[in-house]
């Protein structure tokens, strides 16, 4: 089940790299939370581009075979959640990235480097 995961996340990164998205992180919650496996957290300059990789994220993912499960925020385009079930993607328009600051919140959890990212 986690093999899947991480391939699930593992997609969903390289969509967002596609989508021009920053600051892309990949957070493995398994041993800490039973909401999912992976939080993957990545910003946006524009609600346009938030809500571009959400539309491109929710598309694409649906194609690999991965099903949304649920939605929310894209119509403020502000911070998006996408539920894949085991990943779930929060993309963040700068601001709120630095107001709500996930990261801090779920400091236990391993931070996996994602490699060729250009921040």
């Amino acid at each position: 089940m986690q093999q899947v995961s991480t391939e699930m996340a593992n997609k969903a990164i390289e969509l967002l790299k596609d989508k021009k998205a920053k600051d892309i992180r990949l957070l493995d919650i398994h041993e800490i939370s039973t909401l999912a496996d992976h939080f993957i957290i990545a910003t946006g300059t524009s609600t346009t581009q938030v809500q571009a990789m959400a539309d491109e994220l929710e598309e694409k993912m649906q194609l690999a075979g991965y099903k949304l499960y649920h939605k929310e925020g894209f119509r403020g385009g502000r911070w998006i959640l996408l539920d894949f079930g085991n990943a779930v993607v929060h993309l963040f328009h700068t601001e709120e990235r630095q107001f709500y600051n996930l990261e801090r919140i779920w400091v236990d959890a391993k931070d996996i480097p994602i490699e060729n990212q250009d921040n």
